[in-house]
């Protein structure tokens, strides 16, 4: 395992430990879910239940390999044994990365705007000095745009424990990239 990786996940433990008691429990989830869907409030229903729904599996991938005597909390060794495995978590990251883009795409015209990405990235918790070189690394067109398909490929690599010097990296403080 890189050690890019491990920086990966602690930033995104902190980020869904959304009541800040140093464990993952079911509410962290629906609390980032909320603030996540609050951050894209030009999208229809079906896409906020998308991603409330992306949320709800996130955990219960989480509870279901991990919680091992049932008390609904997931600490960090916990959640690191289980995110730094992709073939325990690939398919949870895939659909938490569609439904992500998805909000940033709102018209499905297969881009997402600037504001709508930090919108949506500081929503989850990310600075907004850290959410600005991610989606500059990502290459922006002229109108200041990124496809869906970069960012979804951009959210599955920050999870992959063996990818370093990706533009993920950059929501990493102090990341050399």
């Amino acid at each position: 395992m890189r050690i890019e990786a491990t920086h990966r996940v602690q930033l995104v433990f902190s980020l869904l430990d959304a009541d800040g008691n140093g464990v993952l429990e079911a509410r962290d989830f629906e609390l980032m879910a909320g603030r996540v869907v609050a951050a894209a409030p030009g999208c229809d229903a079906a896409a906020h239940e998308a991603m409330r729904a992306a949320f709800l599996r996130y955990w219960t991938t989480l509870a279901a390999e991990l919680d091992a005597d049932g008390d609904g909390r997931i600490t960090f060794e916990e959640y690191t044994a289980c995110v730094l495995c992709p073939e325990r978590f690939d398919a949870t990251v895939d659909a938490f990365a569609r439904a992500l883009a998805a909000l940033g795409d709102p018209a499905g015209e297969g881009r997402v705007a600037r504001p709508a990405f930090v919108a949506l990235m500081t929503a989850i918790g990310f600075g907004r000095g850290n959410t600005d070189a991610l989606f500059d690394a990502f290459t922006p067109s002229p109108d200041d745009r990124i496809s869906v398909t970069t960012w979804v490929e951009g959210i599955k690599d920050y999870y992959a424990p063996d990818k370093a010097g990706i533009p993920g990296d950059r929501l990493v403080d102090g990341a050399a990239v």
